[in-house]
């Protein structure tokens, strides 16, 4: 290697590693709240379906309502991200979801939860995508796939510890005169609306305008960021509605939103409904808590590792329907295990599958996606992944259980939907590799 080669990786490692601490940390913990907020009915339910007199469907229908209006503001919200930058979005988004939050404990029965779920999905609708997007602002293509796998892992970790946090909130029953699923709505909430304020002041828009990096530093990223931007399709580079437009008149990414659905219904359905499923062992509500964070911290270690192997191997579409077989293969052991720890186990490898499967499948998404159409693009298969994964089959799941009292088969439907899901991604990937190969050897003749 040249004196030359040596420098330039020596300035890339030292950017890129400057980039990750300013960036990820802050937005994980971000993020790490946007999940308790969005998941902590699971834990409430142990009290609040009793105390509403609310019956499996009408829970399941309430939560579920959270997705149908994170479903219509995604791509808007994702737009305005755009428009008028991350800085002045995310935080707007954090500061309105924390606060909506915090109301949800205002809740006096079923009508009043399901305008509060519905409220809080239009609140927060726009942050996981938005975040997805001021990624792609700062993160070279090679890196994406382990920090945004690093990124995701506040999914799992919010539940990790969000699930026993949830049991010593529950205890604060009788504190003031609020029940324990009143002040769990509350004491997650606040820290959010903090941190939305922090994040006006703390966030960069994008690498150009970053002081805290320095000049060389600067120049690389930006230079490297414009070549990779100039390499994408040329197709599709209209921005905004235009883009969206076009966006709904394309196969592929209809049949990406579909594969993502698959892991998103798998996260949601039992980031729902799996305390009462645990608490169906005889758990106490402390207890529940404890045994429901095992999965998700499984899944905290696996993402991450899974993450780095695909961008090690430069390797995406097994390293994504690989982890959707996974999902599948869980949900269908669930017929033939009936032991907690039993239950323990099939339930780490589906989150394990819903989780590890998001840096590869991002990754790989971005790259498919136009310059410009990334915006409308990682919105729009977010906002169908969520319409159909948490709007659809957290109904369909509390449907079935309410009609059979049966979990393994309330869980099926998902089962088919991630088996569908990698077949999809297997095939999408050739298609496109094909296409790739046919490109370069007409450019070559």
């Amino acid at each position: 290697m040249s004196q030359t080669d040596e420098a330039s990786n020596t300035l890339e490692q030292r950017t890129m590693r400057r980039v990750a601490w300013r960036i990820m940390p802050f937005m994980m913990i971000c993020y790490l709240f946007a999940i308790l907020d969005r998941g902590n009915v699971g834990m409430a339910s142990l009290q609040m379906v009793q105390d509403l007199g609310m019956s499996k469907a009408v829970f399941g229908f309430g939560a579920s309502l959270f997705f149908f209006s994170y479903f219509l503001m995604e791509v808007p919200s994702n737009l305005a991200l755009q428009r008028f930058g991350a800085r002045r979005w995310i935080a707007r988004i954090m500061i309105t979801w924390g606060l909506v939050s915090a109301g949800m404990a205002l809740v006096q029965g079923q009508n009043s939860f399901y305008v509060m779920r519905f409220v809080l999905g239009a609140a927060e609708a726009g942050f996981f995508p938005g975040v997805l997007l001021y990624l792609t602002y700062w993160l070279p293509a090679g890196y994406r796939g382990r920090l945004i796998a690093l990124f995701g892992i506040s999914i799992p970790a919010a539940t990790f510890i969000g699930s026993p946090l949830g049991g010593i909130l529950l205890g604060l029953d009788g504190m003031l005169g609020l029940r324990g699923w009143q002040w769990l709505f509350i004491l997650e909430g606040v820290p959010t609306v903090l941190l939305g304020i922090v994040c006006f002041f703390f966030l960069t828009d994008r690498p150009e305008q970053a002081h805290w990096l320095r000049g060389d530093e600067r120049t690389w990223l930006c230079a490297e960021l414009d070549r990779e931007k100039a390499s994408r399709p040329a197709a599709a580079q209209k921005t905004g509605w235009g883009s969206f437009a076009e966006l709904l008149r394309n196969p592929t990414v209809w049949a990406m939103a579909l594969t993502c659905s698959g892991a998103s219904a798998a996260g949601t359905v039992l980031g729902v409904w799996q305390p009462q499923l645990l608490k169906s062992f005889g758990l106490t509500n402390f207890e529940t808590g404890l045994i429901n964070s095992i999965p998700y911290g499984v899944a905290c270690v696996l993402m991450v590792l899974w993450g780095r192997h695909s961008d090690k191997t430069k390797e995406r579409r097994w390293h994504t329907a690989l982890m959707l077989l996974l999902i599948t293969a869980g949900f269908l052991g669930a017929f033939v295990v009936q032991s907690l720890a039993g239950t323990i186990a099939l339930l780490s490898m589906v989150l394990v599958g819903a989780y590890a499967f998001k840096g590869p499948f991002w990754a790989l998404s971005s790259g498919w996606l136009s310059a410009g159409s990334v915006a409308a693009g990682l919105a729009m298969i977010n906002a169908v992944s969520n319409l159909i994964g948490g709007g659809l089959m957290v109904n369909v799941y509390g449907s079935i259980l309410q009609a059979t009292g049966n979990y393994a088969l309330a869980l099926l439907p998902i089962a088919l939907v991630t088996a569908i899901g990698a077949g999809l991604v297997l095939a999408i990937s050739r298609q496109k590799r094909d296409a790739a190969v046919t490109t370069a050897a007409a450019k070559g003749a």
